[in-house]
């Protein structure tokens, strides 16, 4: 490994009263994104910290970015492990926030961050082996760049945000011509059908957004952030997510504009899903088998037995992972 790649996990525990207490009291000033399904907690975090150990050994630090409460269970002695606030890297003014997109863009303000870093989200996991060449090679991240249309789905105006700043800064062709072979590379397979669909577009009119673990350059939050840093500034005020925000997607869009990726076809490699109770079979064969180095499993309003769900798949990560990590007291 040529340079040290850090992993960086966000995590809230919705079950925390006092977190409650907290989120109930900015909640009832109006905010647009209330949903307390995000924050509901399946109780398998031992798990990820568990697949981290097993399955990709070689990662340098962990920081497990957090409000400040953690579980009782977490070793905080680990020297591989950096419990970092909210009040450790985000600008006080900003504080408290509910908002995703806060904690994310601000990411590049941890203290001791690497440049090369894979951001998680508490339902990323790892569930099959991955080397360290697997999210960077040569120095660069491994991605997809492949184009799309903004998805109708609950961030999509956000997304349409983003692309905002990429147009203003980046020609489409110019773009696709300088770096040819990254987007139109036999890697992605039949994903090239949408880039090339769309060449007749003058505009980006968005990318193809696997929901995996995404490797970034420190360097690109820094840059972006003192090239527009009343946009970013603006989001950060946000308590929840709002319309008018901006997601580190940016920053994703614009190392594929740049042309700062390594092709990979990460949708090959990972399982996306949002959970209910008819595709928990699928979820639990799937990560017993490891038919994927990958499973993404997102929290819906489509569940009715919902402890029958969580109880299943704990039962199938401990069986492919029983033994305490270095994470665990």
């Amino acid at each position: 490994m040529d340079k040290k790649i850090d992993f960086v996990l966000t995590w809230v525990d919705g079950n925390d009263p006092e977190w409650q207490s907290v989120y109930n009291q900015y909640a009832e000033v109006g905010a647009s994104d209330k949903n307390i399904i995000r924050f509901r907690d399946w109780n398998n975090l031992k798990y990820w910290f568990r697949g981290v150990e097993k399955f990709a050994p070689w990662v340098n630090i962990v920081h497990f970015v957090t409000c400040g409460h953690y579980p009782e269970w977490l070793n905080l002695q680990c020297n591989k492990l950096n419990l970092v606030k909210h009040t450790d890297y985000i600008p006080n003014k900003w504080l408290p926030t509910f908002n995703s997109n806060v904690i994310e863009l601000n990411l590049h303000r941890i203290n001791g961050l690497a440049e090369n870093f894979v951001l998680f989200n508490d339902d990323m996991f790892l569930i099959n082996d991955v080397s360290d060449d697997f999210f960077f090679k040569n120095g660069m991240p491994c991605d997809m760049g492949v184009l799309n249309v903004i998805d109708h789905f609950k961030i999509g105006h956000i997304i349409l945000n983003d692309l905002v700043l990429i147009n203003k800064y980046f020609k489409k062709n110019s773009v696709l011509k300088k770096n040819y072979s990254k987007w139109f590379n036999i890697k992605y397979g039949k994903y090239l059908v949408r880039t090339m669909s769309l060449m007749p577009w003058k505009y980006f009119t968005g990318f193809t957004n696997p929901h995996v673990p995404s490797p970034f350059l420190k360097s690109t939050f820094c840059y972006l952030w003192n090239l527009e840093p009343e946009l970013f500034s603006e989001t950060s005020s946000h308590k929840f997510r709002e319309s008018a925000d901006v997601s580190q997607y940016l920053f994703r869009y614009w190392q594929l504009c740049k042309g700062s990726f390594s092709p990979l076809n990460v949708s090959k490699f990972s399982y996306n899903c949002a959970v209910d109770d008819d595709n928990i079979p699928q979820i639990t064969q799937i990560i017993q088998k490891q038919m994927k180095k990958m499973i993404c499993l997102n929290d819906s309003d489509d569940i009715d037995n919902f402890d029958r769900c969580k109880a299943d798949i704990i039962k199938s990560f401990d069986l492919l992972l029983p033994e305490k990590s270095q994470f665990e007291l």
